[in-house]
C-alpha cells in the first residue's frame, strides 16, 4: 500500500475516499479556520465562505468546467462573485447584488457566448429595442446597466483590451423611455392595509412614510448603530446607498416613538431595525410579499383598493409633506434629489385632484 508522511515524519496510509465527507475532491477547496478556501492556479488562496454549497458554486465558476473562460457569461459570473465580496465588506448593498443576479439571466442568454471585446454599441441598442418590443423596456434598461457595470469592472481591473464601454450613452446607445411612477396611496388605502398588516410590515410602512428613504436599499440595512446622540437630541445617521449622501434625520415625535419601541433600552447594535422574530434581516421581496397579502385582506373592507408597494408609500410621504405646505427643500433633502425641480416633479406627478378652472371675468 502506498504511504505518505505525517507532520511528525511517521508513515501513514493513503487517505481514503471516505475521508472526504464534504465532497471537496477536485474542487480546489480546503476547509480551515472554520471557512472554505479556494486555491487559485497562481497560488493565491481566497476565502469563499462557510456554506459548502455556496463555496462549491464559486469554485465551479473559477474551475470553469464548461470551458467558458473569456466569454461574457463567464465574466458575468465572476463579476457577481466580486459584487458579493464587496457587499460583505460594506462597499455595495446586498439589494444591488440581488438585482444584478436577476439581471444577468437574460444577459447570458443574449451575450453569454460572446467575448466582451466583440460586443458593440449596435448590439446593446438591439437588446434595448428587443426589450421594448417584448413589453419590458424598463427591465431591459436595468439589464443594460448591469452589463455596463460588468464591462466597466473588466476595464478597471485590466481583464479586457476594451478601453471604451460599448454600453455607455457616449457610445451612441439610447435607453428606453421610462414612465414616472405616479401612484398616490390615499389615506383610506394606507389605513386599511395598516390595520391588517403584520407588525414588521406596519413598521416598514411607517419608517418609509416618515423618513422618505428607499425601503429596498436603505431602510432594511439600518441597525441601532445608526442612532446617534447629539447635544440637541437623537438623530438617525444614514448614508444613502444610491447617492452616497450622508444624512441625519432628527428623531422626534412618532419617528422617535417607533425607533424606541423597536430597539428597546438595551439595543442589539448589529441587529436590523426591521428584523424577523429570530433577529435576522428581511429580504425586500419577502416584505413586499407580506405587504401584498395584507392588501388582499384589506380589500374585504375596501374592495376598490389598488395594489401599491413600499416605494409608493415613500411617494405618499413626500406628497403629503408638500400638500401640508412644508418647505420643498426639506422634502428634497430627505429624498436625496440633486435639485429642487426633481422633487417638485416627484410629488406633483402623484397628485390628481381636479384643478379649478379659470373663473376670472373678462374685462372686470
Amino acid at each position: 500500500m502506498l504511504q505518505r508522511l505525517g507532520r511528525d515524519g511517521i508513515k501513514m496510509g493513503r487517505k481514503r475516499k471516505g475521508d472526504d465527507p464534504l465532497g471537496l475532491a477536485g474542487t480546489r477547496l480546503t476547509w480551515r479556520r472554520n471557512k472554505f478556501w479556494y486555491r487559485h492556479r497562481d497560488g493565491r488562496w481566497e476565502q469563499v465562505g462557510s456554506d459548502v454549497t455556496e463555496a462549491k458554486r464559486k469554485a465551479a465558476v473559477y474551475n470553469d468546467p464548461q470551458g467558458n473562460y473569456g466569454s461574457m457569461g463567464y465574466w458575468l459570473d465572476r463579476f457577481l462573485l466580486d459584487c458579493e465580496a464587496r457587499a460583505r465588506s460594506g462597499d455595495m448593498s446586498a439589494r444591488t447584488v440581488e438585482d444584478y443576479a436577476k439581471n444577468t439571466e437574460e444577459l447570458k442568454f443574449f451575450f453569454g457566448q460572446l467575448s466582451p471585446e466583440s460586443i458593440t454599441p449596435a448590439m446593446i441598442q438591439t437588446y434595448l429595442d428587443e426589450g421594448k418590443r417584448a413589453g419590458r423596456p424598463t427591465r431591459a434598461n436595468r439589464e443594460r446597466a448591469c452589463l455596463s457595470s460588468c464591462i466597466s469592472w473588466l476595464i478597471r481591473t485590466g481583464q479586457t483590451t476594451l478601453t471604451i464601454n460599448p454600453c455607455m450613452r457616449a457610445s451612441g446607445v439610447k435607453r428606453n423611455a421610462e414612465g414616472v411612477r405616479d401612484r398616490y396611496v390615499t389615506d383610506a388605502e394606507y389605513q386599511a392595509v395598516y390595520a391588517v398588516a403584520p407588525k414588521q410590515v406596519r413598521l416598514m410602512m411607517e419608517l418609509t412614510y416618515r423618513t422618505l428613504q428607499r425601503p429596498e436599499s436603505d431602510i432594511l440595512e439600518w441597525t441601532p448603530a445608526n442612532i446617534r446622540t447629539k447635544p440637541d437630541g437623537k438623530v438617525l445617521r444614514i448614508v444613502q446607498n444610491k447617492t452616497g449622501t450622508t444624512l441625519e434625520i432628527a428623531l422626534e415625535g412618532r419617528l422617535l416613538e417607533l425607533i424606541n419601541g423597536v430597539i428597546g433600552e438595551i439595543p442589539v447594535l448589529h441587529r436590523p431595525i426591521v428584523h424577523t422574530m429570530k433577529g435576522r434581516a428581511y429580504t425586500y421581496s419577502g416584505l413586499s410579499s407580506m405587504l401584498k397579502r395584507a392588501q388582499e385582506k384589506a380589500r374585504k373592507a375596501l374592495p376598490e383598493l389598488e395594489s401599491f408597494g413600499f416605494r409608493d408609500i415613500k411617494g405618499k410621504g413626500a406628497t403629503d409633506m408638500w400638500l401640508a405646505g412644508l418647505p420643498i427643500e426639506r422634502i428634497q433633502a430627505l429624498c436625496g434629489h440633486k435639485d429642487k425641480s426633481t422633487t417638485e416633479i416627484y410629488v406633483k406627478k402623484r397628485w390628481h385632484q381636479p384643478v379649478a378652472s379659470n373663473s376670472i371675468k373678462i374685462g372686470a
